[in-house]
């Protein structure tokens, strides 16, 4: 069992557009610094806590009962999240939408060699981060992930290997191409621990953590509690069906209903 933490952002007190994409569809995504280092002390104390590891293509035996942090977008405080994990002796895996690279909110290329050099795993996050991905045509998806892999790879010197997909719109052609493109680890949406198989690209589900998530909650989480993991995958597998049913004003009725109801 591979237990996958999916967090955003880290944020100063209310500086929600500090990192990351803006906007309040994107807020519930991102926690205040209080709030992650509560669930990083959490985690830390549970009594059964899986060993925290990384898992990036290289490493294919990580053993039973890992635990992995992952952030995405490649939002500007991936450095700070990098410093609160290593307090309590941990790394990280930052994936990066590369289009994104350089502007305001998000990194840029010292900070991502930074983030490499210090021992963090360093993936893509897809160029463009698109709103379906999973709707993409397979040249687009292609695209995606090897101009990803790319730019990426020019930055760091090294080979990319691992990657998420965004906005949890996953099929498996989104993990075809992604194999295609050289991508052997692929990080989806869905909360589970079970790894499968695509044509030889590893793909694990995340446990997905936002505003309203306790700490108390990601530490029965990360211990491999069943009681909350199950309630995640039943709301998820809800919001899937929403999501395939609704198509493009799924979207858009989710973005109206965040901002009308001031989601910070």
């Amino acid at each position: 069992m591979i237990l996958s933490l999916l967090y955003h952002d880290v944020v100063a007190p209310g500086q929600f557009d500090s990192s990351g994409f803006p906007h309040g569809d994107a807020h519930v995504y991102k926690l205040e610094r209080s709030q992650f280092e509560l669930h990083l002390r959490k985690i830390d104390q549970a009594p059964k806590r899986a060993k925290v590891a990384l898992f990036d293509g290289a490493n294919r035996d990580i053993g039973s009962e890992a635990l992995l942090f992952t952030f995405d977008d490649g939002g500007a405080s991936a450095l700070l999240i990098a410093d609160l994990l290593e307090e309590h002796g941990w790394h990280g895996h930052f994936f990066i939408t590369t289009d994104y690279v350089g502007k305001p909110g998000f990194l840029g290329e010292d900070q991502i060699r930074e983030l490499h050099r210090r021992g963090h795993v360093v993936g893509s996050h897809s160029c463009s981060h698109p709103a379906r991905m999973s709707r993409c045509s397979r040249q687009q998806l292609l695209n995606e992930w090897a101009e990803s892999d790319r730019v990426l790879t020019n930055i760091l010197g090294n080979k990319i290997r691992v990657a998420s997909v965004p906005g949890g719109y996953y099929s498996r052609r989104v993990a075809e191409a992604a194999s295609d493109a050289g991508i052997e680890v692929l990080f989806n949406s869905e909360p589970t621990s079970r790894i499968e198989r695509v044509n030889g690209c590893s793909v694990l589900g995340r446990y997905s953590i936002q505003q309203g998530v306790s700490a108390e909650t990601v530490a029965r989480i990360a211990s491999g509690d069943r009681s909350p993991r199950l309630r995640q995958y039943i709301f998820w597998n809800s919001k899937k069906l929403a999501k395939r049913l609704g198509g493009n004003y799924y979207i858009s009725l989710r973005k109206s209903v965040l901002r009308n109801t001031g989601s910070p």
